[in-house]
C-alpha cells in the first residue's frame, strides 16, 4: 500500500467518525485505529436511538429507568443492529428478560458479515434502545441493563 492510499482510508476514519478500519489486499494487511471521541454532555435531553457513545457503566438512568445504577450493553461495532436471528423469529431478549455475562444478546452486521453480540454483564434488560435493523455506531448504547 502506498501513502497516498493510507492518506485515503485515514480521511475515511475522520469523515465518517470510524476508531479502526482494517483493508486487507494481496497478503498484506493494514490495520488503521484511533482512539474514539468522548461524548459531548448532553442535559434534560431524552435518550433517542440513534449515533452516541457513551461509556458501559453509567452513573444515572436512562429515560424511564428508576434504578440507582444502570448498566448498557454497547455496540462493538459500526454495523445494522438486529434483535433476533431471522426476520421471523422471536428476539433474543426482550425488555424485562434477564441476561447472563457472555448470552447473546443480538446481530451486529457488518461488512456482510453477521456478529453475534454478548451481555458483558448480567442483569435484568430495562430498556431495549435500538430498533431491529437500524443502523448502529460503535459505543452506542444497544440495551440498559439494570444489575
Amino acid at each position: 500500500m502506498n501513502s497516498k492510499e493510507i492518506r485515503a482510508l485515514l480521511e475515511l476514519l475522520r469523515e465518517y467518525g470510524l476508531t479502526e478500519i482494517e483493508v486487507e489486499r494481496e497478503g498484506e494487511r493494514l490495520r488503521l485505529r484511533r482512539e474514539p471521541v468522548p461524548p459531548t454532555p448532553v442535559l434534560s435531553a431524552p435518550a433517542a436511538p440513534g449515533p452516541s457513545r457513551a461509556p458501559e457503566e453509567v452513573a444515572a438512568p436512562r429515560g424511564p429507568v428508576e434504578a440507582a445504577a444502570v448498566l448498557t450493553i454497547d455496540a462493538p461495532m459500526v454495523g445494522t443492529f438486529y434483535g433476533a436471528p431471522a426476520p421471523d423469529a422471536q428476539p433474543y431478549v426482550r425488555e424485562g428478560d434477564v441476561v447472563k455475562k457472555g448470552q447473546i444478546v443480538c446481530i451486529i452486521e457488518a461488512m456482510k458479515l453477521m456478529n453475534e453480540i454478548e451481555a458483558k454483564v448480567a442483569g435484568r434488560v430495562a430498556k431495549v434502545l435500538v430498533e431491529s435493523a437500524q443502523p448502529v455506531e460503535y459505543g452506542q448504547p444497544l440495551f440498559v441493563v439494570e444489575p
